[in-house]
């Protein structure tokens, strides 16, 4: 069995342990969670296991031939070649084997070497080669390209012509089609919209090999891994079960060393306290001394970021009317010819979490800077309730944030009073620690700015918050903080998210759109996925009942009954053209049945009519009309088909 492991592996940067005599044992099978906070050294630890960086000592073992596929976090680009050329560079270990498996042939063709030797070799190498699914590299190839959200036409692009987001899966792609023993994944869903975690976590549920992961997705972690190991100060620990039975026996765990810390914590501010109040009187200096010497002396507790309860308000949603928002006949070309948004309707009620669903390119990002007022080129309407004020987050905002002042120096000119004493805490929530709140704000990354412009967006008094991606750049805590705060806010949320963990906690309604089309579903993310699965299941049943029915129809002989007259022949092929009119008019008239079902059930997902008692009434009795009408026009074609069948 293929395997990579540590044995009593030490690290230390300077005077810091990153990893402290650490042991595992990584094997095909295995599916293990790396977790602890930002800074860790969790990239660290995955760089060791890889092989990429020597530990200080302890011993790492790999079995022979074991092969090792290693995706980082982000900085990996391609360029020169197509993506299907750089896709075929993942094979290049069967490629290599096929070599040997070759250059073995030619010395048995010339009797060079042991003939009993090359020929095991050869064996051994063909078999190997044949394990690695090498024969069908192309097949694999297209399948995981096409399930990370390229297309065909991609295959033939030039890598070069890809974004930065859109490199780092060719990366993933390139690590996933190696099939390789061992898979070491620092962020995977980093860059995936959800339909491509889905279908990684598909992907790895049925991987055969072991791998090991870090991510701030809890979803994707408790339906992928079934042990996780944390990384605290320097040590592992392990745990079985996935991510959210980790995080209860560990708080359990922990809680002990929860209440000593917190206890703690009120200890350091009341010293702290005392000393910056009385450290210059000269009647309480001497106290004051004493104080900082107990400080420099205590032993800090430290307990991991994930368990810190740090929380947060908003400041209070100004006061808007019941009616937040509404958009009529919504309108949005970027070439002049085809719609992105269509005719698409919305009505916002006060307190709604509205996700907004979809594949990348469905309009979800437009649809919201319409909304937030940021894009005016579109056609339709946008009726905004009364009171309404709407604070707006992306990725862009943090282009606008840039100067000499520190990170502190920034919020505290821009917060409300009363919770520039919370700011530090905000800011641990943040990821902004210790000295980091010091920080310039030229000298911060991308990532970081992000962090900041939706921090200060949180800090701003609006009932309306328009946030596409907010959870990028943040870990797994982070995102529990501002979760928290989302559903305490008292106003309404409108918000793109890829994180499906954390749509699933806040989402109140759904709003999925396609391109050029859109449809509401009124429930949480859980009813809408329930609803898309009906959806399916109903339209595969369709495909395959008409399916069935074509085939016993051709499978009826058509040739004329030699035993029939020429006048009972004429009779009969007439019932049959009859026949085959009354299943075609049928068809059609079933599909303009459904067709008409969708457009009511769509009209009673409109909140005007749903939560009118009269108006929702007066719709569910038409459907139920139309309900009736399909299930007779169905009884018709099923007897009009048996009645073709005979033919």
């Amino acid at each position: 069995m293929a395997f990579v492991q540590f044995s009593q592996v030490s690290l230390a940067f300077g005077d810091r342990d990153i990893l402290k005599n650490v042991t595992i044992n990584l094997q095909s099978g295995s599916k293990f969670a790396l977790t602890g906070a930002n800074g860790a050294g969790k990239s660290t630890f995955i760089k060791v296991l890889a092989g990429l960086t020597k530990p200080d000592s302890g011993n790492r073992a790999v079995q022979k031939d074991c092969r090792i596929a290693y995706l980082p976090q982000s900085g990996l680009t391609h360029a020169g070649c197509t993506l299907r050329e750089e896709a075929d560079k993942a094979f290049a270990f069967g490629y290599e084997l096929q070599r040997q498996i070759d250059d073995i042939g030619d010395q048995l063709a010339k009797g060079e070497g042991n003939t009993d030797a090359l020929v095991m070799r050869q064996s051994e190498l063909i078999q190997k080669l044949e394990d690695s699914e090498w024969h069908r590299r192309e097949a694999a190839a297209e399948s995981v390209l096409l399930g990370l959200g390229f297309t065909r036409s991609d295959f033939d692009r030039n890598t070069q012509e890809f974004s930065g987001g859109w490199q780092m899966r060719i990366a993933l792609a390139k690590a996933l089609m190696q099939n390789p023993d061992i898979l070491l994944l620092d962020e995977p869903t980093n860059y995936l919209d959800i339909e491509a975690r889905g279908w990684l976590e598909t992907f790895l549920q049925n991987f055969r090999g072991g791998f090991l992961l870090v991510s701030h997705d809890r979803y994707f972690l408790d339906v992928t891994v079934n042990e996780v190991y944390e990384l605290f100060n320097g040590d592992l620990k392990r745990y079985t079960g996935n991510f959210s039975h980790y995080e209860k026996v560990r708080e359990v765990e922990l809680k002990t060393l929860i209440a000593e810390y917190e206890q703690q914590q009120q200890e350091i501010n009341k010293l702290e306290d005392f000393i910056t109040r009385f450290g210059y009187k000269a009647t309480k200096a001497a106290q004051a001394q004493e104080y900082q010497k107990r400080l420099d002396k205590m032993v800090r507790i430290e307990i991991p970021e994930s368990l810190k309860k740090i929380h947060f308000s908003f400041p209070p949603a100004p006061h808007s009317g019941r009616l937040v928002l509404r958009l009529n006949n919504i309108c949005k070309s970027y070439d002049g010819s085809h719609n992105v948004l269509n005719k698409l309707e919305l009505t916002l009620e006060n307190g709604d979490r509205l996700v907004v669903a979809g594949r990348n390119g469905a309009g979800k990002s437009t649809l919201l800077r319409i909304i937030a007022d940021q894009d005016k080129n579109f056609t339709g309407e946008i009726i905004p309730g009364a009171g309404v004020q709407i604070g707006y987050f992306s990725q862009d905002n943090a282009e606008t944030i840039k100067g000499k002042e520190t990170i502190l120096e920034y919020l505290e000119g821009r917060a409300p009073l009363e919770l520039i004493p919370k700011l530090r805490d905000m800011l641990g929530a943040f990821l902004f620690r210790g000295d980091d709140v010091y920080k310039s704000l030229d000298v911060l990354s991308g990532g970081e700015k992000s962090r900041i412009a939706l921090l200060q967006l949180l800090l701003s008094p609006v009932n309306l918050l328009i946030l596409d991606e907010p959870t990028n750049h943040l870990d797994m805590h982070s995102k529990d903080v501002l979760l928290e705060a989302l559903k305490d806010f008292g106003g309404t949320v409108v918000f793109v998210s890829h994180d499906r963990g954390f749509i699933e906690q806040l989402a109140t309604r759904v709003l999925e759109l396609k391109p050029g089309v859109f449809k509401a579903f009124p429930g949480d993310y859980a009813y809408y996925m329930d609803q898309i699965a009906k959806e399916e299941e109903s339209h595969q049943s369709s495909v395959v009942s008409h399916q069935k029915v074509v085939e016993e129809i051709s499978s009826v002989n058509s040739e004329p009954d030699g035993k029939l007259s020429w006048e009972e022949q004429k009779k009969r092929d007439a019932e049959k053209r009859k026949a085959e009119k009354e299943v075609e008019k049928l068809e059609k008239e079933i599909e303009e049945l459904e067709s008409k079902k969708a457009e009511l059930e769509a009209k009673m997902g409109n909140p005007e009519v749903y939560s009118n008692g009269e108006k929702a009434k007066a719709v569910q009795s038409e459907i139920d009309s139309v309900c009736a009408q399909i299930d007779q026009a169905t009884a018709g074609w099923e007897a009009a088909s048996e009645k073709l069948m005979e033919f």
